[in-house]
């Protein structure tokens, strides 16, 4: 295996096709390896074959070349499993409606690779998970045929870090943690991974690695819900919580600015930090600031409703029947990922009071009902001039293309949960921080 990775001549398979996957693929590709992508989704296999992305941040002029050229290839058919020499499984850890670990789609993907498991191969986890998962869940199922991880076969987990829209970070720049079954598995794994990324960290497990990624992703849900908390009480004691942000920040050592908003978006915060509460439990273990951070995180799009009301109040309108237009609904800046993004708790809350709803959004056309959301909506053009018609403009999602100036000058009223509008000013209650 190491000779073939060195030469390149190892076939790299990529389950799941994501935002994650397919840039993976993609790097493993221009390095020049032969790359087989599966995916489910026939739709998005004859769209990737064609040359086409149905990722904004990864432009079809980049794939085109490598499909064209053969050394990207997307398919649904399973039974090119067994040419592959290295699978790297990129599927979804979502959570179920109970707000616990959903691992159907590891173990899916674990029973569609399992018969075509043969000596000498590696099989690396990516997808976000609770320690032990690679090793307790995903193993077992590889082993099925009698091949044993670490005699027969390799193991590794490698947690994805992907940030969708960062221009400072790419899949070949950001660090890569990797965790071998074995110490075999552990430098067959790097090396894969350093063949084609800039820094490969190995650490000494799996459960290493998995828990590493977790921490990551809690460290931030956590100091987001200590600011948001400290958004609300900043509110009541008339404060401007982000001047208190960049007071801080001043400070060059042993302090990290993190900013309200509107709740959690993403594939990462919102989720990640319940796969671990879900398995501490198993060892007796209450995670009270996981679950606290998830509590006042969660219940930020109900503050952003009410502090839209009490806004309109000021103003003697009510919020039933109030027309209002919503500025950005990704979950994050400049992207077209609408994963858990709170601005669509906000929109469905609004909707249920009563308002008359619009949104405009340069990169997402439509939101249609699924996952709780029950709104088929599509976003309306940014007309400045006519923003005066709105009771209010809500930016839930500041973007790089929107004049907030305009908007400022133009609206009746704003409210503003992203600091979009700093360092402009109107009249006093015309911005409303939520």
């Amino acid at each position: 295996m190491s000779e073939s990775i060195r030469t390149k001549q190892a076939k790299i398979g990529i389950l799941g096709l994501g935002y994650v996957g397919l840039p993976l693929g993609m790097a493993f590709a221009e390095a020049g390896f032969q790359v087989t992508g599966l995916e489910i989704d026939t739709a998005k296999v004859e769209q990737l074959n064609r040359g086409h992305s149905y990722i904004r941040h990864i432009p079809s002029e980049e794939l085109a070349p490598l499909m064209s050229s053969g050394r990207l290839t997307a398919t649904v058919d399973s039974s090119v499993c067994p040419a592959l020499d290295c699978m790297i499984i990129c599927v979804p850890t979502p959570l179920n409606a109970s707000r616990e670990p959903d691992l159907s789609y590891v173990i899916q993907a674990g029973e569609m690779l399992s018969p075509h498991v043969r000596p000498g191969q590696l099989y690396v986890l990516v997808s976000t998970t609770y320690p032990g998962t690679t090793e307790e869940v995903l193993m077992p199922i590889l082993e099925r045929g009698g091949l044993k991880a670490g005699v027969d076969f390799h193991l590794a987990f490698s947690p994805e870090r992907e940030d969708p829209g960062n221009k400072d970070f790419n899949t070949r720049t950001i660090p890569k943690l990797v965790g071998g079954h074995t110490s075999r598995c552990l430098e067959v794994a790097q090396q894969l991974f350093s063949s084609v990324l800039k820094n490969v960290i190995p650490v000494s497990s799996m459960k290493v690695a998995e828990m590493a990624k977790l921490h990551e992703n809690i460290f931030r849900a956590v100091n987001i819900g200590m600011v948001n908390e400290l958004k609300i009480l900043c509110e009541r004691m008339g404060i401007d919580v982000w001047e208190v942000i960049n007071a801080a920040s001043t400070k060059p050592f042993g302090f990290m600015p993190f900013y309200p908003g509107p709740g959690l978006g993403g594939h990462c915060i919102p989720i990640d930090p319940f796969y671990l509460t879900w398995k501490a439990r198993q060892y007796s273990f209450n995670t009270r600031f996981i679950e606290l951070a998830g509590e006042i995180n969660s219940q930020m799009p109900s503050y952003t409703v009410a502090r839209t009301m009490e806004a309109l109040n000021h103003r003697s309108k009510s919020l039933k029947g109030a027309r209002l237009l919503v500025l950005g609904v990704a979950y994050k800046k400049d992207v077209d990922d609408l994963r858990e993004s709170p601005s669509l708790q906000v929109l469905q809350l609004l909707a249920q009071k009563g308002a008359r709803l619009e949104y405009h959004d340069p990169y997402i056309d439509r939101l249609q009902p699924g996952h709780g959301f029950t709104l088929d909506m599509a976003s309306v053009p940014l007309e400045y001039d006519q923003l005066g018609e709105y009771d209010a403009v809500l930016i839930l999602t500041d973007h790089s293309s929107v004049n907030y100036e305009r908007v400022v000058s133009e609206a009746q009223l704003v409210v503003d949960t992203r600091n979009a509008t700093r360092g402009i000013r109107r009249g006093r209650e015309s911005i409303v921080q939520a």
